[in-house]
């Protein structure tokens, strides 16, 4: 018997993608004040969509920064409930002259569609929404399981709003599994299903000299210079071989099991094609011992991501600044905790700091590492799902990024969270030219449809 929702998602195609064209031309960055109205636009557009499609309580849940948007279905009764996530906000699109087509302004090419937000995270929080469409028509109004979604439009700068949401409201979000479409393939034609996630904290590393800027003619040798003392604290924060310094910062991390370790060996990976069309680097570089792919999954990290301040015009001013500025984060890994790792590194600082200025760390946001039990019946249920639509078995792997709201939802609302994403590794998140794989966006929807019809079988 031909499965009804199938049928209307394989015709709805070409329409499903005009929408999220129209959705990715909302510029939702949430970290720009400027963008603001753009968010909120962006919350309305999928709120309209969501009751359009059959959701009811459909509604904006306001927060100290960007809205929630909410929406559920409860009438499958004695079936299980699903937690449907997504994000709707983007990352800055800059810098804009790396684009080949404007970043809000899709464009089809070679079978991708290209947008900032392609594939983080709005294609992906999309074919979410069309998967709902699909199964209410498919079954005359009726889902086969019972549905809330709940999508932030703060992902991309800590998703405290959401955060503070689970925890003060968790029976708002009673589930019994919670569904993510934000992680990535391993590699195309492989359904992946991710079972870990690095935590993060995200801070600032302010460093003040004089009470002023000076004249360098007339105070250099004896003023102190910030950027210079930034550059002395940055060094000795990780050493050559990117083991990082900080006293006890390795004591709680928890090292991936053996079999997990032989697993990720069998994956199809290759060193130089990773180091040529990802990274796109003379060579790669990491901590010794370790194989690219505990680097990037299983280990932690230390990066500065930007150093503002001084004078950056064209031509020459000599100026010795008063402070200097550096963005600095951590990835952190199972059994460590953000609140640790960020007492350890400021502490550590002020140890670093040379004579003659002041450091200061603020901490701009967190997100606490997870890992994933794959002995769970949904685990079993997506698996199943997206063997029937790629016939192939599915891969286990981490993830190096980090979703802050994923370790919510096991902390407070106590689900299994199943992370079934469908981007590519050479989709650019984050980068100029973001993409998402047209197929995959089709395909991933289809992944969709049978995981919550299985969910309900």
């Amino acid at each position: 018997m031909p499965n009804t929702a199938l049928a209307f998602a394989e015709k709805n195609r070409e329409k499903a993608l005009e929408e999220l064209k129209a959705f990715l031309r909302i510029p939702s960055v949430s970290t720009l004040p400027d963008h603001a109205g753009d968010v909120r636009a962006a919350a309305g557009f999928l709120a309209d969509e969501l009751k359009r499609i059959g959701l009811e309580n459909v509604r904006l849940i306001e927060t100290a920064g960007h809205p929630l948007v909410y929406g559920d279905w409860l009438h499958a009764e004695g079936k299980p409930t699903v937690l449907l996530y997504g994000h709707y906000d983007v990352q800055p699109p800059d810098p804009l002259d790396e684009w080949l087509s404007p970043p809000f302004e899709p464009v089809e090419r070679n079978n991708n569609l290209y947008a900032r937000g392609a594939v983080d995270d709005k294609g992906q929080l999309w074919m979410q929404v069309k998967a709902l469409e699909a199964l209410f028509q498919g079954s005359g109004g009726r889902l086969p399981v019972n549905v809330r979604m709940i999508s932030e439009g703060e992902e991309e700068v800590g998703g405290e709003g959401i955060s503070e949401y689970v925890q003060k409201h968790p029976e708002a979000l009673k589930a019994d599994v919670a569904l993510v479409c934000d992680t990535e393939m391993f590699a195309p034609e492989l359904p992946t299903l991710c079972v870990g996630l690095r935590g993060m904290i995200y801070t600032e590393l302010e460093v003040r000299g004089a009470k002023s800027d000076l004249h360098s003619g007339m105070y250099g040798g004896a003023a102190p210079n910030p950027f210079m003392a930034l550059a002395e604290i940055l060094t000795g924060l990780k050493d050559a071989d990117g083991h990082i310094l900080i006293p006890g910062f390795y004591d709680d991390l928890q090292t991936p099991a053996a079999e997990e370790l032989a697993a990720w060996k069998s994956l199809p990976f290759d060193e130089e094609h990773y180091r040529l069309t990802e990274v796109g680097s003379p060579e790669l570089v990491g901590e010794k011992g370790y194989s690219v792919l505990e680097r990037i999954w299983a280990r932690p990290t230390l990066e500065v991501h930007g150093m503002p301040g001084g004078f950056i015009g064209a031509g020459a001013k000599t100026v010795i600044p008063a402070k200097a500025l550096a963005k600095v984060s951590m990835r952190l890994v199972p059994n460590m905790t953000s609140a640790k790792a960020y007492e350890l590194y400021a502490a550590y600082v002020q140890k670093l700091a040379p004579k003659g200025v002041t450091v200061e760390t603020r901490l701009i946001h967190s997100g606490e590492p997870v890992v994933v039990s794959t002995d769970n019946p949904f685990i079993h249920k997506a698996v199943t799902a997206m063997h029937e639509i790629w016939k192939k078995d599915t891969v286990f792997v981490r993830g190096g990024g980090s979703i802050p709201i994923v370790g919510e939802f096991e902390r407070y609302l106590k689900l299994p969270v199943i992370l079934m994403g469908f981007g590519l590794p050479d989709d650019g998140l984050h980068a100029p030219n973001e993409k998402f794989h047209i197929p995959n966006f089709y395909r991933g929807t289809d992944s969709i449809i049978l995981f919550l019809e299985n969910c309900g079988a």
